[in-house]
């Protein structure tokens, strides 16, 4: 083969090759900068997320040094204005990063960027479900909803790891090529804000002014699930008239499930990703608290699962972790406290808020004295 010959075969891979790195290279112009994030529609997975970061990171400049934030998802409800109320006698301020949806994956990286320190906050508080590992058929390991949440958060250094972190294949490549080409997750926001970009502006200014006062003066429903019974012997649910299909709908799907197979895949994620949080707060003066939430308005009964580990449990042999008392919520558990089968409602809510911040404060040593 001539010269001619061999420079006109490397010509297609040459321009294959400037191709993707032109590709790789707007897609970081794009999407790896603070502008794209910053213009997200709120109610997107990524425009919650990264609203709720930013208002997080100014509420640290508003509030001294006696900071407790806490994480979680949607059942993590709870008011900070209503546990703030009791600061004059805790001397704690509480504020919440938590986002409906999101698991520790998605905490971690909340963390990482919230507090780049690990010194900022007094303590980190997690809502679970359960000091126990129970594997159900859900398996979060494999959640790429992570990947939507927490997108604009991840670095080129993060993208291998972030990828492997998931348990199949197939859901491991979804991430390593959105993760990668950011624009791939962002494709509908974008096609959305390119077909009304000055409305978008314009309402992106109104959410990051006020979101901050949304989310604190938030008030849940008021409807419940009063008059729910459950015969666990016999499994059998009676409703209560009035309940609507969405509240019917959790009591079947989360209540009345049967038993998953106990694989240890809920065990390996939590070890994993709470692990790496933890070993960032290693030598830090930052307390790392778990708390079990109230369950639900009739729980499932405790034998129905045998737990083959406790991941939470171990947790509290280092020196900065602390678990609540698993059972300091259980008088919440009752169907006219809850808005469905796993959430509270604005009654519930009104009762754990200041509960949870004595507990907490009790844990911690009053800031006030």
């Amino acid at each position: 083969m001539d010269s001619s010959s061999l420079q006109t075969g490397r010509r297609p891979v040459l321009a294959l090759l400037l191709a993707f790195l032109g590709l790789f290279a707007l897609d970081g112009l794009l999407f790896r900068t603070p502008f794209y994030p910053s213009i997200l529609q709120m109610d997107s997975s990524t425009g919650v997320f990264e609203l709720t970061l930013r208002r997080e990171q100014q509420a640290q400049t508003l509030n001294g040094d006696n900071l407790v934030v806490t994480l979680g998802d949607s059942r993590f409800a709870y008011s900070p204005k209503l546990a703030n109320q009791l600061t004059t006698q805790t001397g704690y301020v509480f504020r919440h990063a938590g986002v409906a949806g999101t698991d520790v994956r998605s905490w971690y990286y909340m963390l990482r960027d919230l507090d780049p320190t690990s010194r900022r906050y007094r303590a980190i508080v997690f809502g679970v479900t359960d000091y126990d590992d129970e594997d159900e058929f859900f398996t979060p390991d494999d959640d790429i909803r992570a990947l939507h949440y927490v997108i604009a958060r991840l670095r080129w250094s993060d993208v291998p790891g972030f990828a492997l972190s998931f348990h199949s294949v197939k859901v491991q490549w979804e991430a390593l090529r959105g993760a990668s080409l950011k624009g791939i997750v962002y494709q509908s926001d974008l096609l959305a804000f390119l077909s009304k970009p000055q409305e978008r502006i314009r309402r992106v200014r109104i959410e990051h002014r006020d979101f901050d006062q949304w989310t604190y003066d938030y008030l849940e429903t008021t409807r419940s699930m009063a008059g729910l019974q459950i015969d666990w012997k016999a499994w059998k649910v009676t409703f209560p008239a009035g309940l609507d299909q969405d509240q019917q709908d959790t009591v079947n799907r989360d209540l009345m499930r049967a038993p998953a197979p106990q694989t240890g895949r809920v065990a390996a994620f939590r070890r994993a990703w709470y692990g790496r949080i933890l070993d960032r707060y290693r030598g830090s003066p930052t307390k790392i608290i778990f708390v079990r939430l109230p369950r639900a308005p009739i729980p499932r009964p405790d034998g129905l699962v045998r737990k083959k580990s406790a991941t939470i449990r171990e947790f509290a042999s280092l020196p900065n972790v602390l678990l609540c008392d698993e059972h300091a919520f259980d008088s919440l558990e009752h169907p006219e406290l809850f808005r469905d089968a796993l959430h509270l409602n604005r009654a519930g809510i009104a009762r754990f808020s200041p509960m949870l911040a004595e507990d907490i404060s009790r844990m911690l040593g009053s800031a006030a004295r």
